[in-house]
């Protein structure tokens, strides 16, 4: 009988212990973070008659989305979610530390890192 009451005892403190583990509240995998960051460069090279703009010359959105792909790849291993992705890669020049621009046809320019930030939060 002392047996069955370890027994009993041990799986009610095993009950007790895992319910007391939570989780994080979202926990996205590697996967969902690539398809997040190739959602965000493709939206960038769909952007029609917008010009993007690194250390002060235009670029289309097609060299926009080929280049942040290129600069991506270089910067891997510090690229861990789409968060980093726009902090680590499509905010700013690595060699001028000027911030990249987006200029829409109405001639208005928004931060890069901005406007991704915020079609990010839209995905």
């Amino acid at each position: 009988m002392t047996l069955k009451l370890i027994t009993q005892a041990l799986l009610l403190l095993c009950f007790f212990w895992s319910s007391s583990l939570q989780l994080p509240a979202e926990e996205t995998s590697p996967a969902t973070e690539k398809v997040k960051i190739e959602t965000l460069i493709t939206h960038i090279q769909g952007l029609e008659g917008a010009t993007f703009i690194r250390n002060g010359s235009d670029y289309s959105g097609a060299h926009a989305a080929k280049f942040l792909r290129a600069k991506w790849e270089r910067n891997e291993k510090e690229v861990k979610t789409a968060a980093d992705f726009i902090a680590k890669v499509a905010s700013t020049s690595g060699t001028s530390g000027k911030p990249y621009l987006i200029r829409f046809k109405d001639g208005k320019e928004t931060p890069c890192g901005e406007y991704l930030t915020a079609q990010l939060k839209k995905l």
